[in-house]
């Protein structure tokens, strides 16, 4: 299957982007290692400010869709199910898109009008719909035993974590965090943090 010119330029970028960094990367590097001309980049993406946006926004919208459909998937079970549900489905996600995932989530942790702009749009939209699913459960009597912000900060923390410190999973930890076996394991071990989250209301519902 051919790879189309706006592909190569997306791909050679987010290695790049992972290699070096954003700033340490330029137009040409991009242009050399992608085999096109840097006039592809100014073609497709206006620079590579704009490439950026675009990986970016890209991810994100990705995201969104699975956290959407994995949500929506489960709806009428419990509140457990449906947030392991969406753990697992967006553990899948991100490693499908590996790279472009670690490139994403070092870029969010610096503040620029992008991704303030991001962030009132994306991460809004699922801070919303996570909240959404603990009150649905809140009606049931399923109840988390930590503060709502607290556990979405929490679970976020656990999501982005082996695309934050990749070098340390691998060269302290002696783990393969590009591997399948890893986010399948990986996942397992935040199902037992879940319920531990929702243990005292179980406890409490058998009483």
């Amino acid at each position: 299957m051919k790879v189309s010119t706006k592909d190569k330029i997306i791909n050679a970028a987010v290695l790049l982007f992972n290699q070096k960094g954003f700033s340490g990367t330029s137009v040409r590097e991009i242009a050399k290692s992608a085999d096109v001309n840097v006039a592809h980049i100014s073609y497709y993406f206006k620079g590579k400010g704009g490439l950026m946006e675009h990986l970016v926004s890209e991810f994100y919208e990705g995201y969104s869709k699975t956290l959407e459909k994995a949500a929506d998937s489960m709806i009428g079970e419990n509140t457990q199910e449906r947030i392991l549900r969406v753990i697992f489905d967006i553990l899948s996600y991100q490693h499908d898109n590996r790279q472009l995932t670690r490139f994403v989530y070092r870029e969010v942790t610096i503040d620029s009008t992008l991704i303030r702009e991001i962030m009132s749009t994306y991460l809004m939209k699922e801070k919303y719909i996570l909240q959404l699913m603990i009150e649905e459960g809140q009606k049931r009597h399923e109840r988390l035993t930590l503060p709502v912000p607290h556990f979405i900060l929490q679970l976020k923390s656990l999501l982005m974590m082996p695309y934050l410190q990749p070098q340390y999973i691998t060269e302290v930890l002696f783990m393969q965090p590009h591997e399948p076996y890893f986010y399948k394991r990986y996942f397992e071990e935040v199902k037992i943090w879940i319920k531990s989250v929702f243990r005292q209301n179980d406890a409490a519902l058998m009483n």
